[in-house]
């Protein structure tokens, strides 16, 4: 079954592609491993097939004559030849055309199911050289995507001048198939980095919580359920990993999870992602400690109290609360957490969340970075807790925060919301805006007046016209600064693009 047969989008956003890059690689014995309107009537390609035909509506192969749209997306050039890659959205399917060349000169496609990693099997398919007394070449049309095998793909086309060592190819790319919105594209793009086999995005763990929690949220931000395979393949796959029950030795992480299967269960009903979001809770509970007065220690073998941790817990035994009928324990835990927490000290004089406690100086704030997260996850745990309380107090307390750092000088560059470690952020930072960006908009989306709304649509603007790859990935940086791109840096956008949808 096709993936939009599944759910229809409900709209089409088509938009010019951002400036495309331009990549030259020398052609070298590995050069098939390692590399991506007519002037002259259609060549036939070669006989060089991927390692694998691909059918969707219509195989790999078919004529490009047969295309029931034409939509250039990117282009590339090399010694005055022109390479475009060409789109039927239609079909979902793609080609490559050349112009401006001369006999002998090697034009084809690269297709990619990692979101351009690699590309070794299914390189130089549909591969034409230009005749005599030609000056340009056009390749058959082949599938984007792998319907029947759940493969996210892209294209790219590529072109080498005869007796010329050096290959241009264009930015990857792909159809508006599944990604016919801000949103959806960015939830594409993001699915292209899922690994079936392990079910874990690149093998990242807690911030592969956070990406499943961005996808859920996407299939209720705008209705397109076509990933929601990825839920139970993920559970399935990971159940039984590190302590069992998505928990390990830190107990931030644990808490990321427990929420990831709360918003599977509000998609599925599905009880067994409760069930797991529980087990999770729990785990975190066990480590509530009275070490600076109460909250949950960093790690099983770290004394350290830090925000983000006690921060989610608060969310998650919240929104067990939420969820949950008949006498449970989650609700006296949140309201405990939030007691402790709000009196601890980490919440600076300026309304600004800081990383943790210095328990050898006396428990007191120790002043150290204010990431964004440590200012989102709050606000959709007292969005949780207000409701699970019905003390709209908790909404006044959550706007005071929400203000303080929605005007942080310290966390706006031009007005777009900027991580302080950008431009480098290592493994880690690239997750925290989408964190941020997500407990913002659940606080706004609790509140009567949304008044978040235009703040996050300013951040998602910025975004998309200035970090944004022709294959909808996003750069860390907003302002598209930092050139750095993967998996947290994707569920951020995506992230921010739900809560702004």
């Amino acid at each position: 079954m096709s993936f939009s047969s599944r759910l229809p989008l409900r709209r089409r956003w088509l938009a010019a592609p951002l400036g495309a890059a331009l990549l030259l690689l020398p052609l070298g014995p590995a050069s098939a491993g390692t590399e991506g309107p007519e002037a002259a009537p259609p060549v036939q390609p070669a006989a060089v097939q991927p390692a694998a035909v691909v059918c969707n509506d219509h195989c790999d192969g078919r004529d490009a004559a047969e295309a029931g749209g034409d939509r250039l997306a990117v282009t590339a050039e090399l010694h005055g030849r022109t390479a475009e890659l060409r789109f039927d959205d239609t079909s979902a399917m793609g080609w490559a055309t050349l112009a401006g060349g001369s006999a002998g000169d090697q034009l084809w496609l690269d297709r990619s199911f990692d979101g351009g990693a690699t590309w070794s099997g299914d390189s130089r398919i549909g591969e034409v050289s230009v005749p005599e007394g030609a000056n340009g070449a056009t390749t058959t049309m082949f599938n984007v995507d792998d319907w029947a095998n759940l493969g996210v793909g892209a294209l790219r086309a590529c072109l080498q001048a005869s007796g010329q060592p050096e290959i241009a190819c264009t930015d990857w790319a792909r159809t508006t198939w599944n990604a016919g919105s801000p949103a959806t594209a960015a939830a594409t793009a993001l699915m292209s980095l899922y690994d079936l086999d392990n079910g874990l995005f690149q093998n990242h763990w807690w911030v592969g919580a956070n990406a499943l929690t961005a996808v859920i949220q996407n299939i209720e931000a705008t209705g397109m359920a076509s990933y929601e395979y990825a839920i139970a393949n993920t559970h399935d796959r990971q159940i039984d990993a590190h302590d069992g029950q998505f928990r390990n030795e830190y107990l931030d992480d644990t808490g990321w999870w427990g929420l990831a299967w709360v918003a599977a269960y509000d998609v599925t009903g599905d009880a067994r992602y409760l069930e797991t979001a529980q087990a999770d809770a729990e785990w975190m509970n066990d480590y509530w400690t009275d070490l600076c007065g109460g909250g949950v220690q960093w790690k099983v073998d770290n004394p350290y109290k830090n925000a983000v941790t006690n921060e989610l817990f608060i969310q998650l035994n919240a929104a067990l609360h939420n969820r949950l009928s008949g006498d449970n324990p989650y609700l006296e835990r949140a309201e405990a957490g939030w007691a402790w927490l709000s009196g601890s000290g980490m919440i600076n004089d300026e309304g600004l969340v800081n990383d943790g406690l210095d328990a050898d100086a006396g428990c007191v704030n120790n002043g150290q970075t204010t990431w964004t997260y440590n200012q989102g996850i709050i606000l959709g745990a007292l969005a949780e807790l207000s409701a699970a309380t019905g003390d709209a107090g908790l909404l006044d307390e959550a706007r005071a925060l929400a203000d303080a750092s929605t005007n942080a000088a310290g966390l706006h560059q031009d007005g777009v919301l900027t991580e302080p470690c950008e431009p480098n952020c290592g493994a880690d930072g690239p997750s925290f805006k989408g964190a941020y960006a997500r407990g913002l908009g659940a606080l706004n989306d609790a509140l009567p007046d949304a008044p978040y709304s235009d703040y996050l649509q300013t951040q998602a603007d910025a975004a998309y016209a200035s970090a944004r790859t022709p294959l909808d990935m996003y750069d860390l940086s907003w302002r598209g600064l930092a050139d750095s791109y993967g998996v947290g840096q994707q569920h951020s956008a995506l992230d921010l693009l739900n809560a702004a949808h």
